[in-house]
């Protein structure tokens, strides 16, 4: 436990400052794009994950789940199996890219060297969750943390040097916006890989033994395939919704400039700001995913009641603390991207979306953990289909317009919060009143 709480401490105290970083980034984004391009910026994002996603292929979890679930002896086979795994599944995707990619309609909207920027990131992607997935398994989460930390800042000096020396129109600004995004992830890569290598070089001196290779695979994929599922619907969602949210305001009534606008001040400006303790949450997944498998994989559930109810308290302390500061210093905190009133609007509905939220990062690594990826995939499934539902209907009534956009994100947040608690506590023994441990039978 010692381990845990240094980890999710140094986590959060480095989360935190990139988070000041990216806040920053996106008071020069928000300025330098202005609320156009902003918008357009905003619509771009979740393809960009989608495809990283995609290329990560989860192998981050996979194998800091299963490097945390076995004996040191073992992780040099893991690894060069994993490695294997990367390879052939990275140069496949590849290929498909360079096919899909320069046909996929959103592309055709922005600079013609966005879509190759992209293609960059499926290697260094694949390569990186690697070295990532490793250091999560072995809680080596220094080497985690610097590497988010150092995508932030690279990201910030990029954009503040060629901003602040250089002149562009607008669609090479949003380029460049969109390129020193890809540099960073560029400099992540090389800096875990560096450390990888070091690593594993030391793991080459030392005894080891073997894994059956299928056993292997079928591991890593048990793992990989699901979560892959899981996280590609929710980015696939999270790609298409810039789209549905627009047609539900153009439908109200809205043009679809102004649409655009009010889209990229909801997730340009109302979400940069309301997702900023969201560290505290990240790095609580980050460290709960291999803590929670060690646990799982012995059997341990009185020590899997205790995380539950510490995550559960931490949440709601640091979350309650940061809705309520959002929702009374709103004005404020908008006023540092734009001078307008509506965002301020978008950040007070908004409360129960972000508070839900920040309960749901660390659940989604209870259910890793606890091999329920199925049961959290299908809690996905349904929060989504009625969160869209209700922002399409609300949301493209004259009378409703944005407030019923947020009405459905709200709605979907809390629901998925719900059904992940009740899951994991019946899974683990425990009382969802957290009155008292439910003894698990073994």
């Amino acid at each position: 436990m010692a381990i845990y709480y240094k980890s999710v401490f140094f986590l959060a105290a480095s989360a935190f400052l990139g988070e000041g970083i990216e806040f920053i980034v996106n008071m020069i984004l928000a300025r330098e794009l202005g609320t156009h391009g902003l918008g357009l910026y905003m619509s771009i994002l979740p393809t960009i994950f989608l495809i990283v996603l995609l290329s990560s292929f989860e192998l981050q979890v996979s194998i800091s789940k299963f490097i945390a679930e076995r004996e040191e002896r073992y992780h040099r086979n893991i690894l060069y199996h994993a490695i294997t795994i990367t390879i052939i599944f990275t140069s496949i995707l590849f290929l498909l890219a360079t096919v899909i990619i320069p046909f996929i309609p959103i592309f055709k909207t922005y600079h013609p060297y966005v879509k190759w920027f992209v293609m960059i990131l499926i290697p260094v992607i694949s390569f990186t969750s690697v070295a990532r997935g490793y250091f999560m398994g072995k809680q080596q989460m220094g080497k985690i943390a610097i590497s988010n930390f150092l995508r932030k800042v690279v990201q910030l000096a990029g954009l503040f040097i060629l901003f602040r020396f250089l002149a562009f129109d607008s669609e090479r600004a949003l380029l460049i916006a969109i390129g020193t995004l890809i540099g960073s992830e560029i400099v992540v890569f090389l800096y875990l890989i560096y450390m990888f290598i070091i690593q594993f070089q030391q793991i080459k001196r030392r005894p080891f033994s073997n894994l059956n290779r299928k056993a292997v695979r079928k591991n890593l994929m048990a793992v990989s395939i699901p979560t892959t599922g899981m996280r590609l619907f929710s980015a696939f969602t999270n790609a298409i919704q810039p789209f549905v949210i627009k047609a539900a305001l153009v439908h109200a009534g809205m043009t679809e400039k102004l649409a655009t606008e009010h889209f990229g001040m909801l997730m340009g400006v109302a979400m940069s700001i309301g997702f900023f303790p969201a560290f505290i949450a990240h790095s609580l997944l980050v460290v709960l995913i291999p803590a929670v498998s060690k646990a799982h994989s012995e059997r341990d559930y009185p020590a899997l009641q205790k995380m539950l109810q510490q995550v559960m308290k931490l949440t709601l302390l640091y979350g309650v603390a940061a809705v309520t500061i959002f929702y009374f210093y709103a004005p404020e905190l908008t006023s540092l991207f734009f001078k307008s009133e509506t965002p301020a609007i978008f950040l007070q509905l908004l409360w129960p979306f972000f508070l839900f939220h920040f309960f749901i990062m660390p659940m989604q690594a209870f259910m890793i953990g606890l091999d329920m990826i199925k049961e959290a995939f299908i809690h996905i499934i349904w929060s989504t289909v009625i969160s869209f539902g209700l922002i399409l209907w609300l949301g493209s009534q004259a009378e409703w317009g944005m407030n019923g956009v947020i009405i459905g994100m709200n709605t979907g947040s809390v629901l998925l919060a719900m059904m992940h608690y009740l899951t994991i506590c019946k899974k683990i023994g425990f009382s969802i009143f957290m009155k008292g441990l439910i003894q698990k039978e073994q």
